[in-house]
C-alpha cells in the first residue's frame, strides 16, 4: 500500500491521482484535525458573503491550469469564472508614494506616464537593450536583481516586488529569478539580453520567452480537458468554485471516501525508517508499514521524521525558509465603500507599510449589499511589524488602520476574522532550484521508497501542488 502524509491539496491530489493512475489503495495520514491544509473558507450565505484564509481564484493558465481544470470537471464542481472584460481582471494597483496606482492593463498603457513610474515602462525594454551582458555565478540570482540589471530599478521596486509579496509573500531581494522567470533568465544568459534573446529565438524558431506552449507534446498531447477549452473560447482570467475554494479539497475527500481510501485525521507522523522492504512511519504509538511514501507534508516536518536515519536528507530539507501571514477578513455593511474598483492592491516593500496588500473581494464576486475586503500581512516581514507572537486583535487594529489610510473606510466593520497562518509559505531563495534537485537526487541515490510533491518543491499554487501530485505518482514505478 502507499501512504500519502499530509492531508492538504497536494496530498489530497496524490491519492487522487494513485486512484486514477494505478487503481492503487492508498492510506491519507493528516496530523490536523481537518484537510485542505491552508484553504479554507468560512461560508456567510444567510449575509451574502463567503471569507476565504488562503487562496480565493485559480488562474486557467497553461498545463498546470488545464490539468486542474481537468480534475474539477472529472469531480463536477460548478465555477464561477471572471472574464477577462471583468474589472478585476483589468484593474491591478499598488499603493505607492501615498497613492493608489493603477498599473497598465492594455498596450496603450505602457506608452504613458503613470504613477508611481517617472517614464512610460516601455523605456525599460531600451535598458535592456543598453544593459551589458553578465554571466551569472551558480546559474542564479534574485528576480529583484535580474530585473533591476535588465529593467531598471522602479520596475524592480514597483512592479516586481510588489507582485512577489503578493505571491508568496516574500522578499523579492531573496527570492529566486527562476521562481517566475526562468525562461526570460535562461534567454538573457544565452543572448546577453532579454529583447535580443526574444527575437533572435524567434529567428531560429526556437520557443518564445514566456510562451507556456501547451500544446506540445504532454500529458495532453491529443486534446485539452473541455473546462480549459471552454476557459479559453471564453476568455477566463481566473474563477472560483461557487461555495469557494475548500470546495476542491471537500469534493476530493468525499471522492477519495467513495473509493473506500482511508483518512485518518489527528495521525501526526514523528518517524520514518526505510529498508528494503519498504518504509516504516511511527504516527502516534502505531507503526505503519507502506510499500511507499509520498510526502506532501512541509519540507521542515519530513526532516523531522528522517532525520535520524538520513540527517544528510534533513539538513536538505530544512535549507528551505518559511514564512508567517496573517490573513484578516473585513466585512462591512454597505456596497459602495470602494472609490475605485479592483482585484485589490499590492504595497511594494519600499513603502515601509505593515502589509502586503488588500484583496476587494467584493469586487471579484457577488457579494449581495457588502463590502468585503482581506488584508494580507507578514510575510518576510512578520516578525519586523509584529513582534514573535502579535495578539489577533494587535493585527486587527493595524489592518483596520491601513484601510481607514489607504482606502479612506473608516466605519467600523460588521464582521472580521483573523487567521495566523505559521510557516505557511515556503520560499524559493536564490538557489532554491538546486536544492530541490538535491533532495531528489539523495531520494535516487539511496533508493529511498518516498517521493516529495507539494509547495515546498514545485511551485506554491494551486495549480502547482495539484501538478506536483500528478507528476510524481505518475513516476512512481508500478504497473
Amino acid at each position: 500500500m502507499v501512504i500519502v502524509l499530509g492531508g492538504g491539496l497536494s496530498g489530497l491530489s496524490a491519492a487522487y491521482y494513485l486512484l486514477k493512475r494505478f487503481g492503487k489503495p492508498a492510506a491519507i495520514f493528516e496530523s490536523s484535525n481537518r484537510l485542505g491544509g491552508w484553504i479554507r473558507t468560512e461560508n456567510h450565505k444567510d449575509k451574502g458573503f463567503i471569507f476565504e484564509s488562503g487562496p480565493r481564484t485559480i488562474r486557467p493558465r497553461g498545463v498546470a491550469g488545464a490539468n486542474t481544470l481537468e480534475m474539477i470537471g472529472d469531480l463536477q464542481l460548478p465555477i464561477e469564472p471572471i472574464r477577462s472584460t471583468h474589472v478585476a481582471a483589468k484593474n491591478r494597483l499598488i499603493y505607492a508614494k501615498g497613492e493608489l496606482c493603477l498599473l497598465p492593463n492594455n498596450l496603450g498603457g505602457i506608452f504613458a506616464t503613470r504613477p508611481p513610474f517617472s517614464k512610460p515602462l516601455y523605456t525599460a525594454l531600451f535598458h535592456d537593450l543598453r544593459a551589458s551582458s553578465k554571466k551569472i555565478k551558480y546559474g542564479d540570482e534574485s528576480i529583484y536583481s535580474f530585473v533591476k540589471r535588465r529593467f531598471g530599478s522602479e520596475l524592480a521596486d514597483y512592479a516586481i516586488s510588489p507582485m512577489i509579496c503578493g505571491i508568496c509573500a516574500g522578499d523579492a531581494k531573496e527570492i529566486s529569478v527562476r521562481f517566475l522567470m526562468n525562461d526570460m533568465f535562461e534567454t538573457e544568459q544565452q543572448y546577453g539580453g532579454v529583447v535580443k534573446g526574444f527575437f533572435l529565438s524567434k529567428l531560429k524558431g526556437r520557443k518564445e520567452v514566456g510562451d507556456a506552449n501547451i500544446n506540445s507534446p504532454g500529458i495532453f498531447a491529443e486534446e485539452m480537458p473541455s473546462l480549459y477549452q471552454q476557459a479559453v473560447k471564453e476568455r477566463w482570467s481566473m474563477y472560483r468554485l461557487n461555495d469557494g475554494i475548500e470546495t476542491l479539497p471537500k469534493a476530493l475527500e468525499a471522492y477519495l471516501r467513495s473509493k473506500n481510501i482511508e483518512i485518518n485525521l489527528y495521525s501526526e507522523c514523528s518517524k520514518i525508517l526505510f529498508s528494503d522492504e519498504g518504509v516504516r512511519l511511527k504516527i502516534r504509538d502505531t507503526v505503519v508499514f507502506a510499500e511507499h511514501l509520498i510526502s506532501s507534508m512541509p519540507s521542515y516536518r519530513l526532516a523531522a521524521c528522517v532525520r535520524d536515519q538520513h540527517p544528510g536528507l534533513a539538513g536538505q530539507l530544512l535549507s528551505i525558509p518559511y514564512v508567517n501571514v496573517a490573513v484578516v477578513n473585513l466585512q462591512y455593511g454597505a456596497d459602495d465603500l470602494l472609490q475605485q474598483r479592483a482585484f485589490g492592491f499590492l504595497v511594494p516593500p519600499v513603502e515601509r507599510r505593515p502589509i502586503l496588500g488588500v484583496i476587494f473581494d467584493s469586487c471579484c464576486f457577488d457579494m449581495g449589499e457588502n463590502t468585503v475586503l482581506t488584508v494580507m500581512m507578514g510575510g518576510k516581514w512578520f516578525e519586523e511589524y509584529f513582534g514573535p507572537n502579535p495578539t489577533k486583535k494587535d493585527l486587527l487594529d493595524i489592518a483596520l488602520k491601513e484601510v481607514e489610510d489607504i482606502l479612506g473606510i473608516f466605519q467600523e466593520p460588521r464582521f472580521s476574522r483573523v487567521h495566523i497562518l505559521k510557516k505557511c509559505i515556503p520560499q524559493y531563495n536564490v538557489g532554491h532550484k538546486q536544492i530541490v534537485e538535491g533532495i531528489r537526487r539523495y531520494i535516487q541515490r539511496y533508493k529511498l521508497a518516498l517521493s516529495v510533491c507539494g509547495a515546498a518543491y514545485d511551485g506554491v499554487g494551486i495549480n502547482d501542488v495539484i501538478m506536483s501530485a500528478r507528476t510524481n505518482v505518475e513516476k512512481l514505478p508500478f504497473s
